[in-house]
């Protein structure tokens, strides 16, 4: 049985730290019981965003409030609020989030009807509940929540995923009352990553071939009907593909976002020393801070951001991969999941900032302004640390009772 000394808090491991390696095991016994790369590389990154969203706001928060320090003061609020999160989520054993799985989908859904109707409009989209002075983007915990549901449920349903289209359709039920709601505040951008997971967690579970494919087709169909039928999706669609078309229209912000890179060169202007942040830039702290950060530090600075991110990404899919080989699929779908979703979304924002993909509306994981985006991501990377935690201590426990 376990002494009480081994079961050691994730950060009361003292100060020796070895040289982190992406394709390496730190579980054997004597190593720490959390990966201290991937934890690191998640507070570097909130570090840095916490510093681009100070360097990016300013002008917008002189020009909105008079105070240039306006949006930085609720950053650090809401980096506070990170560290409560990452408290709370790191108490509860993986089995919690397993057991609830049902139950959270169900408290989300609850929230997204009620953000249709007692919600918080900003812009013409109603996707904020406000409580107090904090506001909530439900869309953002659906996000979370949808995936640790979909670990749970291709656990409890794996065999019949596997034999009949049933099992199948009904991830896909819960995912269309999703989208759904979702669309009605509106927010296609969420809906394509829910959609993006579902795929990809359904295709790792091993559904049939044939089953996979008519879904791929249904979302490509589905997806290209909704920009049709939306006049401003169209737009954006028409003005990604030739934005100097018109410059100061449609195409403004992804023109200006562009000579936001080009003015970077290789090594940037500066920290601080951002043009096109001077309220040329719309949404420079948040949807396009990744243009910033491209003219402040140039090709090398937005090269070290990727490789960060991807870094975490990473990371959590090989997380995924060493649960399995453990048999605990659970763990492995979410770490999956969240990994797919980290990968994802920054291709996403940082695709429509260089012109690549259409505005979507998506944050920078770690990096842009905004609380509710920085919470939900918090309690998604610290659901990992709790299942790389446990997952080490179990290695730790079966050495020890071979040896004793």
């Amino acid at each position: 049985m376990a002494s009480n000394e081994q079961q050691l808090s994730l950060f009361k491991q003292g100060l020796n730290w070895a040289l982190p390696s992406l394709l390496s095991d730190n579980s054997a016994p004597g190593m720490p019981l959390y990966d201290r790369s991937f934890l690191v590389a998640i507070i570097g990154l909130m570090c840095f965003g916490f510093v681009m969203v100070m360097s990016a706001s300013m002008p917008e928060a002189t020009k909105l409030t008079g105070d240039p320090f306006y949006f930085m003061y609720r950053h650090v609020l809401y980096l506070i609020g990170c560290v409560v999160i990452a408290f709370f989520v790191l108490k509860f054993e993986v089995s919690y989030w397993e057991k609830n799985s049902g139950m959270l989908m169900l408290g989300v859904l609850v929230l997204l009807i009620a953000v249709l109707f007692i919600g918080t409009s900003v812009n013409g989209a109603r996707r904020w509940l406000s409580i107090g002075p904090i506001r909530i983007q439900v869309a953002e915990m659906a996000k979370f929540v949808f995936i640790v549901y979909m670990a749970g449920y291709l656990v409890r349903r794996h065999g019949e995923l596997r034999e009949n289209r049933k099992g199948f359709i009904k991830p896909i039920g819960v995912y269309g009352l999703f989208a759904l709601l979702i669309l009605l505040q509106p927010d296609l951008g969420t809906v394509v990553v829910l959609f993006v997971c579902t795929v990809s967690l359904l295709f790792l579970a091993g559904a049939r071939i044939i089953d996979f494919m008519a879904l791929i087709l249904l979302g490509v169909i589905t997806f290209v009907l909704l920009i049709l039928f939306e006049p401003y999706r169209m737009r954006r669609v028409t003005s990604f593909m030739d934005p100097w078309e018109d410059p100061f229209g449609s195409g403004y912000q992804l023109t200006q976002s562009l000579m936001a890179y080009g003015r970077g060169d290789w090594f940037g202007q500066g920290l601080g020393n951002s043009i096109q942040k001077l309220a040329y830039l719309p949404e420079a702290h948040t949807d396009f801070i990744f243009a910033v950060i491209g003219e402040e530090l140039g090709f090398v600075g937005i090269i070290m951001v990727l490789l960060a991110l991807f870094f975490v990404a990473i990371r959590a899919i090989r997380l995924g991969n060493l649960c399995l080989k453990m048999q605990r699929p659970f763990e492995s779908y979410v770490a999956y999941g969240v990994g797919i979703w980290v990968c994802f979304q920054t291709v996403v924002n940082v695709g429509a900032s260089i012109g690549m993909l259409p505005t979507k509306g998506l944050t920078l994981p770690f990096i842009s302004y905004g609380g509710s985006s920085l919470w939900v991501m918090t309690a998604a990377v610290m659901l990992l640390v709790r299942i790389d935690y446990e997952r080490r201590l179990s290695l730790v426990q079966a050495v020890q009772g071979r040896t004793s």
